[in-house]
């Protein structure tokens, strides 16, 4: 079916940025398809853009255009998971419906699902039902424990489809050669990596402290061709895989380095950027010295990871952050942003904080 709708029409090349801000917005209508010209997408919208959002749209893209366009509906789904397993009622108890999970992550072609402890003696059914249910999907791994170690790697059990762990992901633009048994890899903060990116300059020097396999690093190398990136992990596999998705993206100014973010910001990446990323909320209050190492003399910003559990608070977690910015004589000029990114446990939030450092 087609619909007529309001719209955002934006040049193809700031196609994902406009899409990125659409939806934080709250204005894009993901029922409907978004359309392609020769240089420019028309982005469906649920209703129309009020003057402050239409000015935040143009803030960044003064091309940007609000119209009226004819969209395609998405074809959605034959069946839900639930539906699935209502078919397999023989094999299925009809009263443990309500506890199968309605949430799991999606990297790749892979599905990994936290199966609660009543339902493990189905979790190849289940497994089998989500392959039924979703056609793109071709393995389901369930996992098996927490995110452990220093390279930050958890255990899995495969369940249903192709008997692997890796896969390609794609995701704004880029592609990510991805092995969640060898390295840390999480779709559900691709926002993140597009808000963050969305913030670099032209030639700016970033340094990304816990790349992984590159989801801030590559992005922000393909938004932005005249910035230097230079990511940092101590996970050898991690970075044969940023190595893999470098080149696969055609990136020649992502530059990986295999090291201990603490002893590379003491020499090589000493002074030399103007914003540095710490992705690694577990523990990446213990490296606040090496982001104020990294920082140039003359200050800049540092995206900081870090969880929250109840009863702390965001203000408790600045708090401890500027004490470690002041032991390392540096100062918090100013807090930019900060806010929950997910839940992670009853009780915790992971916690994004943007910081001006001098």
């Amino acid at each position: 079916m087609v619909k007529n709708v309001v719209c955002l029409k934006v040049p193809k090349k700031q196609g994902e940025q406009a899409i990125d801000l659409a939806i934080k917005l709250g204005l894009i209508d993901n029922t409907l398809s978004i359309s392609s010209e020769v240089d420019w997408l028309g982005i469906p919208l649920l209703r129309q853009p009020n003057d402050e959002e239409i000015g935040k749209l143009r803030s960044n893209m003064p091309s940007l255009a609000v119209a009226t366009s004819s969209f395609e509906e998405k074809k959605q789904p034959t069946k839900t998971l639930i539906q699935t397993l209502r078919t397999l009622q023989d094999k299925f108890p009809p009263e443990l419906l309500p506890t199968v999970p309605q949430a799991f992550d999606t990297i790749g072609d892979i599905v990994i699902i936290e199966i609660p402890q009543q339902l493990k003696p189905y979790q190849n059914l289940i497994g089998g039902a989500i392959l039924q249910t979703y056609k793109n999907i071709k393995t389901v791994l369930a996992k098996a424990g927490d995110i452990s170690g220093i390279y930050r790697i958890r255990n899995y059990i495969f369940i249903a489809g192709e008997q692997r762990t890796n896969t390609v992901h794609r995701e704004f633009g880029c592609v990510y050669n991805v092995d969640v048994a060898k390295a840390y890899f999480s779709p559900r903060l691709s926002h993140e990596h597009m808000r963050v990116a969305s913030q670099v300059k032209d030639s700016e020097v970033v340094v990304d402290l816990f790349a992984g396999i590159g989801p801030f690093s590559v992005l922000i190398g393909k938004k932005q061709p005249n910035a230097k990136v230079y990511a940092v992990d101590l996970n050898p596999e991690a970075i044969d895989l940023l190595k893999v998705n470098i080149k696969i993206n055609k990136l020649d100014n992502v530059f990986p380095f295999c090291a201990d973010a603490s002893e590379i910001t003491k020499g090589k990446l000493k002074g030399v950027a103007d914003r540095v990323i710490m992705n690694l909320p577990e523990t990446a209050i213990d490296f606040v010295d090496a982001a104020c190492n990294a920082i140039k003399p003359s200050g800049g910003v540092i995206h900081f990871y870090g969880f929250v559990r109840l009863p702390d608070t965001i203000e408790n977690l600045q708090q401890s952050f500027s004490d470690k910015v002041k032991q390392n004589n540096r100062t918090v000029e100013e807090f930019l942003f900060a806010k929950s990114v997910r839940e992670t446990a009853p009780y915790e939030s992971q916690i994004v904080l943007d910081v001006k450092i001098k």
